[in-house]
């Protein structure tokens, strides 16, 4: 499959997996948590979506698959980009305020999904 398709479809299943996430994370750590756990729970979530959606969808076709090994390459990039992404949203709400935290989280996706595509495309979905 070509480069722009995946991308395509790496944007497409992005922004449903973005959406629920940021959702949950606005609601969260607006009413219930402090921002860290908040975007945990919600990469959580936006995860286990995204997974599928990538490995059966995106990704999907020769020399790709998303089965056990798939999954345990996505986990070990999840943890590392969901570690990143937590110090960064949680360091804004530190030095500023939540809103601020709450705004720039978006920028913060972003910078974390295009590693993700990257590794996604050429580690976690690759035979």
């Amino acid at each position: 499959m070509s480069l722009s398709r995946h991308l395509s479809r790496y944007a497409i299943s992005g922004l449903l997996q973005w959406t629920l996430e940021y959702a949950l994370v606005l609601a969260l750590s607006q009413w219930l948590l402090p921002i860290a756990p908040a975007n945990i729970i919600g990469r959580i979530c936006g995860a286990l979506l995204g997974f599928g959606l990538n490995g059966r969808w995106t990704f999907v076709g020769e020399g790709h698959t998303a089965g056990r090994r798939a999954a345990l390459r996505f986990a070990a990039m999840w943890i590392v980009l969901t570690a990143i992404n937590t110090t960064g949203v949680a360091s804004v709400a530190a030095l500023a305020d939540l809103r601020s935290a709450q705004v720039l989280k978006p920028a913060v996706d972003l910078l974390t999904a295009g590693v993700g595509f990257l590794l996604s495309r050429h580690w976690i979905y690759r035979r």
